[in-house]
């Protein structure tokens, strides 16, 4: 059922060459990375939750599933109305809706309510990203601009983690509250309709019926893989970002500044990691770098289950940022390259999401029973590592069926 209606025509279309233009580009980024502020900030909205409203750890994992779980929710959502209905006002009543919550949680400290407005300020955030995710991906050259977005990313989570400190709880509401009003102002940018088909060249290589048949249900399979294993990176790395800084506060073999400190730092090693995964895939592909990334993310946030200490929570938020921005670059990329359709793309942010439902909830639950940060880091550590065990699988039918693909920059 949810195939077919996702697969569903639209009646209406506008020209493929819009999606093209620098302004279709700029918006989609903008609007993707206002809608992905909250999964940028969380350490910071974590902690200010504890420290400014009196939340429990438990609660600040309840909050964040919540927050990015809407995320996922409104980006599926999105894939329903995105393909019918004009994409202006769907982004309008999105980005009405999140303004309204973030406002109105400058007015409640109550954990139930929080929580609720945090759902619906998630949802509004889900369904506007789904639409630029979906607008980048139906450019004449999806991998590239998904690499701009992670790039622009990069900055803004350096930039996040380094301003949002600065504010009250109130405060951090209020900046999303104005990043999503300048994304109005843009959305005369925005194309109103999915693009007209684009002419595809019929692929060579195909020598016999059975290999025929073989690629088809390879690239039918394809982008469903990559929507799972990116729900299970994102169960790593929404329990570990999540938690990450409330964790090194608590530690006593970690002094407190120093924690914050490496954070903000941190953060620039995403910048880093967008142009070294650019010139590894470029050399390398997509896959195989990204099976490797998954194996060394698993241990830098596994590294951890013993203990913090000023050492080593170094080494594993500097790897941490380096390699989340690689598996980023190396997922969408994926996605854009075996889905031309563009509906599957729009779906990256419901997996995300969904992932990030799950991954701080688990958390929250290892806590809420006397347990330690040390089995969350085991827990975000095994994830990545399922995730890694679904991409291998995906790289093998690719490799088989349709080798370029399967090597694809």
């Amino acid at each position: 059922m949810f195939r077919k209606i996702l697969l569903a025509k639209t009646p209406h279309r506008v020209s493929s060459e819009t999606f093209d233009t620098w302004q279709s580009i700029t918006v989609g980024i903008y609007l993707a990375i206002v809608g992905y502020g909250v999964l940028v900030g969380i350490p910071v909205i974590s902690t200010a939750w504890v420290s400014q409203i009196g939340f429990t750890e438990v609660e600040v994992g309840r909050l964040a599933s919540a927050d990015l779980g809407g995320l996922s929710i409104g980006s599926i959502f999105a894939a329903f109305l995105a393909p019918r209905f004009n994409r202006r006002w769907i982004v309008v009543c999105a980005i009405a809706l999140t303004v309204i919550a973030n406002i109105l949680c400058m007015y409640t400290q109550t954990y139930d309510s929080v929580l609720f407005l945090r759902l619906l300020a998630g949802f509004g955030s889900g369904i506007y990203t789904a639409v630029s995710i979906a607008t980048i991906g139906a450019s004449s050259k999806p991998a590239r601009n998904m690499n701009i977005m992670l790039f622009v990313f990069a900055f803004s989570q350096a930039f996040e983690l380094q301003v949002l400190p600065m504010f009250s709880m109130n405060g951090i509401y209020g900046v999303f509250v104005v990043a999503n009003l300048i994304g109005i102002l843009m959305l005369k940018w925005l194309p109103e309709y999915p693009p007209e088909e684009r002419e595809t060249a019929v692929e060579e290589g195909v020598d016999d019926y059975h290999e025929s048949v073989e690629a088809v249900r390879a690239r039918k399979i394809a982008p469903w893989l990559c929507l799972a294993a990116i729900a299970f990176t994102y169960v790593n790395i929404g329990a570990y970002w999540t938690y990450i800084e409330l964790a090194g506060i608590e530690s006593p073999t970690a002094d407190n500044e120093w924690v914050g400190s490496v954070l903000v730092w941190a953060s620039f090693l995403s910048i880093v990691g967008c142009l070294v995964a650019t010139v590894i895939s470029d050399r390398f592909g997509l896959a195989r770098p990204m099976i490797v990334t998954l194996v060394i993310h698993a241990l830098v946030v596994g590294m951890l289950a013993s203990g913090i200490n000023n050492t080593n929570i170094v080494i594993s938020l500097f790897s941490f940022n380096f390699l989340w921005i690689f598996i980023d670059v190396y997922q969408t990329a994926t996605i854009a390259n075996v889905d031309k359709s563009g509906r599957f793309t729009s779906l990256i942010p419901a997996s995300q999401g969904f992932g990030q439902i799950v991954g701080p909830n688990i958390a929250a639950s290892f806590l809420a029973v006397g347990g330690g940060y040390g089995d969350v880091f085991i827990m975000c550590a095994g994830a990545s590592m399922m995730a890694f065990l679904v991409y291998s699988y995906m790289y093998v039918r690719l490799k088989r069926a349709i080798p370029v693909l399967a090597d694809a920059s």
